[in-house]
C-alpha cells in the first residue's frame, strides 16, 4: 500500500511539474521575427544614425520607406501584432544596435484592442523612452499617434485619449515629438475614411500611407540641430 501511495505521489508531481517545463520551452513572443531581423543584420547591417521605422503591422506592412523618404537611411523594423512592451523587450537587439538618430514608432493599436488602459499605454511608452535614452540620449522618437480605423472604431474614446496623453507627454521633452495621423483619417462625418483602409477595415491601403508619409515628413523636418 505505502508503494502505492508513493506511485500516486510521485505521478501527480510530475504532472504538476510537466505543464511548467513546457511553458519554459516554448519561444518568447515574437522570437521568429526577431531572428529574422538579426540573420539580416548579420548580412547587412544597416547604417547608424538613420532612421529607424518600429511598431507593429502597420510599420511592417510599409513596404514603400525607401520611396517615400529617399536620401533618408530607413530601416523597418515592424513586427505585426506587437505591443509596446514587446519594442521594449526587444530594444538591445533591434534598436539600440542601429544608434538611430531618430525612432518613428508606431503602438498602442493592439494594446488598447488587448483591453490595456490609455493610462498602461502612457506608462508603456515612458518605459520605451526611458530605455530608449538610457543608450542613446540623443536619439529622437516620434510617436505616431494610434490611429483610428473602421475595425476598431469601438475604441475611439480610449484611443483619443491615449493619444492625448502621450501628446501631453511629449511635450516635456525636446527628444519626444507627437505626430498626428488620426485627424486627416477622419472624414466629413467623423468617422474613418473608407478609403484608407484595406478590406479588413484595420490595415492601410496606399492613401493611408500617403497620409502618414507626410505627416511624418513634416515630423522629421522639424528635427533639431
Amino acid at each position: 500500500m505505502t508503494r502505492r501511495i508513493l506511485a500516486l505521489l510521485l505521478g501527480a508531481l510530475t504532472a504538476t511539474l510537466a505543464p511548467a517545463a513546457s511553458a519554459q520551452d516554448q519561444p518568447a513572443p515574437f522570437a521568429r521575427e526577431i531572428g529574422a531581423f538579426e540573420k539580416a543584420d548579420a548580412q547587412a547591417m544597416p547604417p547608424r544614425q538613420g532612421v529607424l521605422f518600429l511598431g507593429s503591422s502597420s510599420i511592417r506592412m510599409w513596404k514603400t520607406l525607401a520611396r517615400d523618404f529617399r536620401g533618408i537611411p530607413a530601416i523597418n523594423r515592424g513586427f505585426g501584432g506587437s505591443q509596446i512592451a514587446d519594442s521594449i523587450r526587444y530594444a538591445e537587439r533591434i534598436v539600440i544596435p542601429y544608434a538611430p538618430r531618430t525612432i518613428v514608432f508606431y503602438a498602442g493599436d493592439n494594446d488598447l484592442a488587448a483591453g490595456k488602459s490609455p493610462q498602461q499605454v502612457l506608462a508603456d511608452f515612458q518605459a520605451f523612452a526611458a530605455k530608449v535614452h538610457a543608450a542613446l540620449p540623443a536619439t529622437r522618437i516620434l510617436f505616431v499617434s494610434i490611429k483610428p480605423s473602421i475595425a476598431r472604431w469601438e475604441m475611439i474614446e480610449r484611443i483619443r485619449e491615449a493619444n492625448a496623453l502621450v501628446e501631453a507627454y511629449a511635450a516635456t521633452s525636446d527628444r519626444l515629438d507627437f505626430v498626428d495621423i488620426a485627424s486627416a483619417m477622419l472624414g466629413p462625418d467623423g468617422r474613418p475614411r473608407p478609403e484608407l483602409f484595406r478590406a479588413d477595415g484595420l490595415h492601410m491601403t496606399p492613401a493611408g500611407y500617403a497620409i502618414w508619409r507626410d505627416a511624418v515628413a513634416a515630423a522629421l523636418r522639424r528635427e533639431p540641430i
